[in-house]
């Protein structure tokens, strides 16, 4: 008895359509799926720096404003500059800690795990 192989023949057009639709798809997951994480991430934190970013304003604005009235006659005269130069100095110095901090974070981690060769 003999065994007949079933064969499936579409022809060389649709095995090509299939081709393009596969890498098509293909495509699109290695892509679409990603770049949407990645917006994601980046709207996160677009809106937690301005956020961050408007309070630290806020900060500094009470600051300056405890200083020039808290203070009494302290900073009177001559010396009504000085709450600008102590907020300015303050202000300058949280943003140098966030530059400083900003390659401390998990990119810096990958970065050394991958030169390492450790796996992701």
């Amino acid at each position: 008895m003999a065994t007949r192989i079933r064969r499936d023949d579409k022809g060389v057009a649709a095995n090509g359509r299939e081709f393009v639709q596969l890498v098509v798809d293909y495509a699109k997951q290695e892509t679409l799926g990603p770049a949407k994480g990645l917006a994601r991430f980046a709207a996160f934190g677009i809106a937690g720096s301005t956020v961050l970013a408007a309070g630290l304003v806020v900060l500094a604005l009470a600051g300056l404003r405890a200083l020039q009235e808290e203070t009494g006659s302290t900073f009177a005269g001559n010396l009504s500059w000085l709450p600008y130069l102590i907020t300015g100095a303050v202000a300058t110095v949280v943003i140098g800690l966030a530059v400083w901090r900003i390659p401390k974070g998990q990119a810096r981690r990958l970065s050394r795990q991958r030169s390492e060769g450790a796996p992701r």
